[in-house]
């Protein structure tokens, strides 16, 4: 049966190119991914990542994702005249499906092996998933490697912080979105984001350093997305992710309030100290997680801020490490920016896992009666 199209602008080299929806049971039937042989040069597409696949098959199966952006498809050896007819004022794929003029998958991949194997497994339920496409007409594979290095070069991924605005405010509404985010271990990302956001605004501490999507910089330090991602091993304790998120961030403000207190000059010439930085909260909130067993086991208020000093006071003023020139430092003067502390050689991934231990060893023990 023909299928209906438009006729769209040419490509580069005056390659036509015409636009429709398809259904999935046609498209499955007669596709073909030229996948990329080096030492041949020829084809140009990665090898299919079953693990996305899979991920995207159970989503459609579960109703959570639409298809809603168009593939890119070629029909290679043949002609405009020959593909495309006009009837009535509209225009015609011809049936190249009996002609085994396959569709080549030019940009969507995936989204096409998806549909194969989900249409392999129900075809009735699955044939006619309609799914929106480009398909250029007699391009040749230097024609389809163009389009697709212009489509994967230039494609750019949402920004976290945006990405994790917009998951919060859609989860809020949606429980099949929150169930979808439980069963992936994700849901840490939308407490996350309303506990950043909570102390962006009511924490004497965070307020007016915490930049969020599409804000200037001003005096921030770190970026929303920065900040969520560093509370991930809290939020995934047992206790905390199971307490109120009212009672999250009465935590996480007693704890920060406790740290300023014991280092005041780290928050009041905060630029030049790194505490309020990356690295600064993705430490300190790891730290906090043993710092909460030590609080609930001397029976002291997990809300109030000498809970935490009792607790944290010591490490913090004795806390020792060398800066770049080679000279100790200890104390708040640890947490100075390069050159003058020490808190910037534990940057990378590894480096902080030892600060964190090192912080901890630092800790008294916990007493067990």
């Amino acid at each position: 049966m023909p299928l209906q199209v438009v006729k769209a602008q040419n490509m580069q080299g005056n390659v036509p190119t015409v636009v429709g929806v398809i259904n999935a049971g046609r498209l499955v039937s007669s596709f073909y991914v030229p996948k990329r042989d080096t030492k041949k040069k020829e084809g140009y597409q990665r090898e299919v990542s079953q693990a996305r696949v899979n991920k995207l098959k159970n989503d459609l199966l579960k109703k959570r994702v639409d298809l809603p952006t168009a593939i890119l498809l070629n029909l290679r050896g043949v002609t405009f005249e020959q593909i495309v007819k006009k009837e009535n004022g509209s225009f015609y794929l011809d049936d190249f499906i009996d002609k085994k003029t396959p569709f080549y998958v030019v940009d969507g991949q995936h989204r096409v092996v998806a549909l194969s194997q989900l249409y392999q497994d129900d075809p009735e339920r699955w044939s006619n998933f309609s799914i929106p496409f480009v398909c250029m007409i007699g391009a040749d594979e230097n024609q389809e490697m163009e389009q697709f290095y212009i489509v994967n070069s230039n494609a750019k991924s949402v920004r976290t912080d945006l990405a994790l605005d917009l998951l919060k405010q859609r989860a809020e509404s949606s429980e099949l979105l929150q169930q979808g985010l439980i069963e992936k271990g994700e849901i840490w990302k939308v407490s996350g984001q309303n506990v950043v956001e909570s102390l962006s605004m009511n924490s004497p501490v965070w307020k007016y350093r915490i930049r969020f999507p599409n804000e200037p910089k001003a005096d921030t330090m770190i970026t929303s997305s920065s900040m969520v991602t560093s509370l991930k091993p809290l939020l995934n304790t047992p206790y905390f992710e199971n307490i109120k998120t009212n009672d999250q961030i009465s935590i996480l403000d007693a704890y920060w309030r406790a740290i300023k207190n014991i280092l005041p000059e780290a928050f009041e010439e905060f630029s030049g100290f790194t505490i309020q930085k990356g690295i600064g909260v993705t430490v300190f909130h790891n730290v906090l997680i043993l710092v909460l067993e030590h609080v609930r086991s001397n029976g002291d208020s997990v809300s109030e801020v000498s809970s935490y000093e009792k607790v944290i006071k010591n490490s913090l003023e004795s806390l020792q490490g060398e800066n770049s020139k080679n000279a100790p430092v200890d104390g708040v003067d640890f947490w100075r920016t390069a050159p003058d502390g020490a808190a910037g050689s534990y940057s990378s991934s590894a480096g902080q896992r030892v600060l964190i231990s090192k912080i901890k060893s630092l800790l008294p023990q916990i007493e067990v009666e």
